[in-house]
């Protein structure tokens, strides 16, 4: 598994769908000053990219969640990588939405999922793990079993891995901020006088100011 975290870490830096900008912070729509900033969606322009993803998460279902009987993937972000893996395993698929529809027949969960299933949760990107989890909710209220959540990337926050814990969901991802952070050090994306500064903002994300310091 430390492999495939190296080798999608190297891959979200070629394809630019994770920048760093230590000097330059992004300003994420919580209003937190970041260094990093992740679009995993871009994978999804890349054939040969999307297809390791997708087979990536396969693995990691087949290997840690073999009873899953269904797929729900959470919108918007992880739609189209939750229907790919549901697609190649031979599951159903249903999605996730914030909150239900205000118009039709207002659902909250797109698809169809037997009452009592096991489901598998595919998420894109774990921040503080508050959407990601409303979605698990969501679903165990439906009527299913949320087996566990498998997701392309997480910064790894404390209050994250806190959440899941509490809400008793097992978490699996493909990369991390850590092994982003080491391949961007080994090609030079970034300086060794950024590692501290990285190292800070990991800590302590609500209260980061970055350049702003």
């Amino acid at each position: 598994m430390e492999n495939i975290k190296r080798i999608f870490a190297q891959k979200l830096l070629e394809v630019k769908a994770v920048k760093l900008q230590p000097t330059e912070p992004f300003t994420w729509a919580s209003g937190w000053k970041s260094p990093i900033y992740t679009d995993n969606r871009k994978t999804l322009s890349f054939p040969a990219l999307r297809s390791f993803v997708k087979l990536e998460l396969c693995h990691l279902i087949q290997e840690n969640f073999p009873e899953a009987e269904a797929v729900a993937g959470v919108a918007t972000g992880a739609i189209a990588q939750g229907a790919l893996v549901a697609d190649q395993l031979g599951l159903p698929f249903s999605y996730v939405r914030p909150k239900p529809k205000d118009h039709g027949m207002g659902n909250q969960i797109e698809g169809e999922i037997e009452k009592g299933a096991k489901v598998v949760v595919v998420e894109d990107l774990i921040s503080t793990g508050g959407s990601s989890l409303k979605a698990v909710e969501a679903l165990r209220q439906y009527g299913v079993e949320v087996v566990g959540m498998v997701a392309s990337f997480t910064y790894g926050f404390p209050i994250a891995e806190n959440a899941f814990n509490e809400a008793g969901v097992k978490l699996l991802t493909l990369s991390d901020y850590e092994h982003v952070v080491a391949e961007a050090a080994k090609t030079g994306y970034i300086k060794d006088e950024d590692k501290p500064v990285l190292a800070e903002w990991r800590q302590n994300p609500s209260e980061w100011k970055g350049g702003a310091q």
